[in-house]
């Protein structure tokens, strides 16, 4: 967004939300509470590395014009005073309740996990009531991100949180309750876990949804090895499809991957009516990356993606921009082939009929979308910024290209293919095109169109 130190950036973004400075991670407590969407997030204000984590918050009532609200909870209670981690939100008896992983380090530099609430009449102003039960036994201190919902059949809340056993292997447990008090661990959230072709030592942010009666569980798992085309970040997000009763989720299948592109974690979704919208994090890759990352030096870093609709096509977890987010365009853009210079750092290039000949559009120069008709196969090309060599994501689709909707942001890049069946987050740094996009299409010209897009609107 462009205020803080993100104004005067070098890699400016436009349309995704930012911190004013220091360091932005997880989205946490998203909700639409009185009318308000809220949007909570990890944030170290201070520096742009992964310590005195907070939550910071901004809100807005259309999801295009933001308001930047002072920070929502700070590390300043015992059982948070190292960080106060990821979580979710939820209104109780209108209230908002926020629900969120305490970090603690004690004298002896032994790490502890409190799972904490913090409340609220307005939604602006929380009021710590501390741990909600004791950390379960037979697991390391690695517990955390508690997501909570109100089951109406059942008629009680539900909570998941992830974790680590001791044998350092990564579940989900949940526990119930009937009034958001006092809370019954019910063990592993997943009682056929042999289904999934790998475990990984850890699973963050899990979050259980319901789209059209079927449940939908996203979680964050680490320790994945690469598989054909999939799961080459350093951490993964995935989804897998099942059936939930009484506390416990029989899956369908394997996991699959919710998204193919180079930096995508730690998603979390909240009800919209009758939708169900994600925002997730665009910042997870390799400690030197990260390190390196060019916005350090501006004293900034991450951002969140676009708000997504989630929905199902079959068996295939779909994710599309928020309606909202087209009332972003501006004028149409004349697209050539060959190489041309925009003059506006926010675009959205578009292709609405399936495409039977190959394909490559490049964005300043750094950043290749390339199509093999014959296969259906997409490769994403970037020079990354650390090494100066270019790193590949591919995912082969299982019907031809249909139809894509591309979100250019700067430094960010959002791809959704084929209605959302595929989607590709990344970022991209080019100083020379801080204002501009260049644009080079070899064999594209006939098949998309684009749109200059304005910024989002923050105060």
């Amino acid at each position: 967004m462009l205020d803080g130190n993100v104004k005067n950036s070098k890699y400016p973004i436009g349309y995704h939300i930012t911190p004013l400075a220091g360091l932005l991670n997880d989205p946490n407590g998203l909700v639409k509470f009185e009318g308000i969407y809220h949007v909570f997030y990890q944030l170290n204000p201070t520096d742009t590395i992964h310590k005195n984590k907070h939550w910071g918050h901004i809100y807005s009532e259309d999801l295009i014009t933001w308001h930047r609200a002072p920070i929502a909870l700070a590390p300043d209670a015992w059982y948070d005073k190292d960080g106060v981690y990821s979580g979710s939100a939820i209104i109780i008896e209108n209230q908002l309740h926020l629900y969120y992983t305490g970090n603690v380090i004690d004298e002896a530099g032994e790490k502890h996990s409190y799972q904490c609430l913090a409340t609220s009449e307005d939604g602006f102003i929380f009021e710590k009531q501390g741990p909600i039960f004791e950390h379960p036994k037979g697991f390391t201190r690695h517990v955390r991100d508690p997501k909570v919902w109100y089951d109406e059949k059942e008629r009680c809340y539900y909570l998941v949180v992830g974790a680590q056993r001791e044998n350092l292997t990564g579940t989900t447990l949940i526990y119930r309750s009937v009034d958001a008090k006092q809370w019954e661990n019910l063990g592993d959230l997943v009682i056929n876990p042999d289904i999934l072709s790998q475990i990984g030592y850890m699973w963050e942010c899990p979050d259980l949804v319901f789209i059209d009666n079927q449940a939908v569980f996203i979680y964050s798992p680490q320790g994945i090895e690469a598989q054909g085309h999939q799961y080459h970040n350093i951490y993964q997000t995935v989804y897998a499809l099942g059936e939930f009763n009484e506390g416990h989720l029989l899956l369908d299948d394997d996991m699959q991957e919710v998204d193919f592109g180079f930096e995508y974690y730690a998603p979390q979704s909240f009800y919209d009516g009758d939708r169900i919208l994600s925002y997730g994090w665009m910042g997870i890759t390799q400690p030197e990356f990260e390190a390196s990352m060019p916005t350090i030096e501006e004293g900034w870093i991450h951002c969140l993606t676009i708000p997504r609709e989630l929905t199902l096509d079959g068996n295939k977890l779909c994710q599309n921009p928020a309606n909202e987010i087209y009332q972003l365009r501006n004028q149409e853009i004349q697209l050539l082939n060959g190489t041309q210079e925009i003059q506006s750092s926010m675009i959205e290039l578009i292709c609405e009929k399936e495409v039977q000949e190959d394909f490559n559009i490049k964005i300043d120069d750094v950043f290749t979308l390339a199509y093999q008709a014959d296969t259906h196969e997409i490769t994403l090309i970037r020079k990354n910024w650390y090494t100066n060599e270019n790193e590949y994501r591919k995912v082969t689709l299982d019907e031809p290209l249909q139809n894509f909707d591309w979100f250019i942001d700067g430094s960010v890049s959002e791809l959704f293919v084929n209605s959302g069946r595929y989607v590709a987050s990344a970022r991209l740094f080019n100083s020379t095109y801080a204002h501009s996009k260049k644009i080079e299409m070899t064999s594209a010209q006939s098949f998309v169109k684009g749109y200059q897009l304005n910024a989002m609107n923050v105060h």
